[in-house]
Parts: C-alpha cells; structure tokens; sequence
C-alpha cells in the first residue's frame, strides 16, 4: 500500500484512535486479515467470524511489526476502532486507488473468471507493473484487499468481481470504478439464489452501468444476454468472441491433439496465431476476453499472440494438469464447479484423453436451487455423450443424480459408480487406475476433491484423506 499515517487512516475511514502513542506512525507494509500474514508496518484487520475472532490475535499482529490494527473495539494495541470494518477497509480501498493513476479493469461473469483475470494480468504485465488477484478474491473483502497492494507504480489494476445476489457487483464498482469492464458470460452460477439466468444477467450488467462515458465495457458477443449489455452502458461496447462482427474475434478454432486450444486472433490492428499452453476450447472465450481488454490497453495483435500462448496457470486447482511416475495424468479443476464448467472440463477431459481411458471424477455443485436435480443429471447424461471410460460421483444426494444420469442416458453399469467421499473414491482409483489413464476431478469447492488428486499423486498408498 502506499504510505499513509495512522492518523491518515482514521480520518479516512471515520475511525477512532486507541492506544497510538504516536499518530504520525505510517502504514508502510501490506494490509492483512491474516495475522501470519503480517509484515513491518503493516495494518492488521480484525474481523469477527463464525469461529475466529481477529480481534483475538491483535497483540500478536503488533507483535510481529504491524504498526496498527483496524478493529471495531480496543484491544490494547495500537487500534484505528470503527463500527464495521468492511466499510472501512472499503473506504480505505477507495481513497488509496483514487490518488493514483492507475488504469482499473474489472471483470465478472458466471463461469471462468479467476483463469481470464489470470490471462488478463499476464497479458497487461508485458506493458507494466500490474496488480491482480491472488486465487478469487472477488468479494467485499478479498477486493479492497487486491486494490491496497497497488503503488504509485501500478499501472493497471486488474479486479475480479463475483456477485451471489442482485447489487453485489452495484457496491464493488462503487468501491473501486473501473475504467474497463468485461462481463464473460451468464450462466447458472449461483442461480439458486437468483432465480433465474435473466435475474443473473441483471447482476452482471452492473459492472457495465458502473463505467463512465470514457469507459469501455468489453462483452461477449457470443452470449445474447451479455451482448444486450451495450444498451445498458454510457461507455465504449468493444465486443469479443467468434461471431464475425465481434472487434477482438477468433477463428479457425481448434484443439491441439492433446487438447491444448489453437486459433487465428484478429483484432483491429492485426491477426496472428495463438496456440495455448492451457487445456480445453472453453479457454478460446476466455483468450479472446483477455486480448479485448490487452487490445484496449494498447497491444498489438502479434504481442497478444505471444503472451497468450506462453501464459500459465497462476492460480490453483483450476484444470491442474499433473501426470506421475506411471503415466497417470490428473486434471485437478477442483476449485470451483457449475454446469457450465463441468460440460467445459468434461469435453476438455475427452480431447486430452484421445486413445487413452478417462475418468470423471464429480461431485456436487452447489447453490443451483430447484435446477438441481436436472442440472446434475444433465452432467451425467454428457460424460455417457462424449465416451468418458468411468464416471465417479462422489457425494451424497447431488452425486446420486449425476450417476443416475449416466445410468439412464447409456446403461452404463459399471461404467458408472456412486462412492460415498473422497476417501471411497480414492481407494477405488487406487485399485483401477492403469498406466496412461487420464482422470479429470471436478466439484464445488465445498466438496474439497482436490483432496483426491493430493492423495493419488502422494508417494505413499498409505493413510486417508484429510482437509488439510
């Protein structure tokens, strides 16, 4: 963060001074709500959670060289006291991004958004110093968080926006503007809470309605709720996809034949031929999205090709693609799933393991509502379509109707099985696996399958898994 003094800090979140012998002290270090996080002249945050209280660690966080903690009462350390702390990290964010001149691009959609953030600042990184996300740090929290490690160095700050209910996104924009915003895409994320993909399309749009007249809202022209989006915005529309009136457009694509995505980038400055080290076409979208916003900013087709196809995986368990000693190859994309993702990293499983056995190992996805029950035998039905060799669902009820689907679509038997947990799916990889198979694991991130992935590729066959 850049430096400010305590007493900078408690004017501009409207705290209280306690136990500061002296107001000139500045923050100088990162912001942390972790107190094992904290660093010389950090400022610590005390948040009050269903089973830990920061407030608690607060000395500790002194201690260790923060030089203050915000907190919502004194805990006898140097403290900036305020009623609710989210608004005032909130605040805090808002002023420190509001005295620099860095560019904010920000972007939210239902599925792919931590893997095109990742794009997007491995792209923009080519043309200078960029803030971006850790994992998802898409929330009241996480994003303010991303915004307080920008310096007066920082020329873009790249900001991923998640929503879970009509405003969300409405109060994000209002705490760091963006200058671009991209919308992927409306699916049925998070559409038990919604109600609907015409209710999500409302959430999303916010971002757009957020942009000022010298803005520019990048949108899919791919998806019909997200291109009718423009009629939503004051800014620029720049559209990307594969339609052919889309400004930032790819063609020609394909499927390397280890599932790797390949196409032609035109943009209005040029064209040139990107090949991915990433797997599964979903991340053609995704590409196109991040060379939108990179064309924005002043790439060049050529220098977006590049940086496309040498970008990476920055954050974990989303398509993780390990192979062991034998041969075995796992695709850990364990972090998140909704039916969209689970088609995607399905047909991605399927090109990768072109001659070889696969296996899909599932399980639940959350917060889909009353299209539960259709959306997860939706699933299964699609790994009986697209030839997946095995099918594992993992879990209780949700798991029950993904094996079910597969069931029905094919009479599979046992080509498809319903364990209980983790642990019961690991004993049976343990006991089928063959050199060569290729075993894609996917789930809601409460699930924690990639506990299965950790276990399979640990050297010893001993032990359980655990949540660790």
């Amino acid at each position: 963060m850049i430096a400010l003094s305590l007493a900078e800090i408690a004017e501009i979140v409207g705290g209280q001074p306690h136990d500061i012998p002296d107001p000139a002290v500045t923050v100088s270090g990162p912001v942390v709500i972790d107190s094992r996080a904290v660093q010389q002249g950090s400022l610590f945050v005390a948040f009050a959670g269903e089973r830990v209280d920061g407030h608690d660690f607060a000395q500790g966080a002194v201690g260790a060289g923060a030089a203050a903690v915000l907190a919502t009462r004194p805990v006898g350390v140097p403290a900036i006291v305020v009623e609710d702390v989210v608004a005032a990290l909130g605040a805090l964010a808002r002023n420190v991004v509001g005295r620099l001149g860095t560019t904010v691009v920000a972007l939210t959609g239902s599925a792919g958004k931590t893997s095109t953030k990742d794009l997007i600042a491995q792209l923009l990184e080519r043309k200078g110093p960029t803030v971006f996300p850790a994992g998802n740090l898409n929330n009241e929290i996480g994003l303010p968080l991303t915004a307080l490690r920008a310096t007066k160095e920082t020329e873009h700050l790249v900001l991923e926006m998640g929503a879970r209910y009509i405003g969300d996104i409405r109060y994000l924009t209002g705490l760091i503007p963006p200058r671009v915003g991209l919308v992927l895409n409306v699916g049925t994320a998070h559409i038990g809470e919604f109600g609907g993909r015409e209710q999500i399309a409302v959430a999303k749009g916010e971002m757009v309605e957020s942009l000022p007249e010298d803005g520019v809202a990048v949108l899919n022209a791919d998806d019909p709720l997200v291109r009718a989006m423009s009629s939503r915005t004051k800014a620029r529309v720049l559209l990307f996809g594969e339609a052919a009136d889309a400004d930032v457009r790819g063609e020609k694509v394909r499927l390397t034949e280890d599932g790797r995505p390949a196409f032609t980038l035109h943009t209005p400055t040029g064209c040139s031929d990107v090949t991915m080290r990433l797997y599964g076409e979903h991340h053609v979208s995704n590409a196109l999205a991040a060379a939108a916003v990179a064309h924005e900013l002043g790439l060049s087709a050529d220098e977006i090709a590049v940086a496309l196809s040498e970008a990476g995986t920055l954050s974990r368990w989303r398509m993780e693609v390990t192979e062991r000693p034998d041969g075995v190859t796992f695709v850990n994309d364990a972090y998140n799933a909704n039916p969209e993702s689970m088609r995607a990293a399905l047909r991605a499983l399927v090109a990768m393991g072109k001659g070889r056995r696969t296996w899909a190992v599932l399980g639940p996805m959350a917060e889909l509502g009353d299209a539960s029950l259709a959306e997860h035998d939706a699933v299964g039905r699609l790994a009986v379509r697209l030839n997946v060799s095995k099918l594992v669902a993992v879990g209780g009820r949700e798991a029950s109707w993904l094996q079910l689907g597969a069931y029905n679509e094919g009479s599979w038997g046992e080509e498809s099985v319903h364990v209980s947990d983790a642990q019961a799916a690991v004993d049976l990889l343990r006991s089928e696996l063959r050199a060569g198979d290729v075993v894609l694991v996917k789930a809601s991130r409460s699930v924690g399958l990639e506990r299965v992935v950790q276990a399979l590729l640990e050297n010893s066959t001993e032990g359980e898994v655990t949540g660790r």
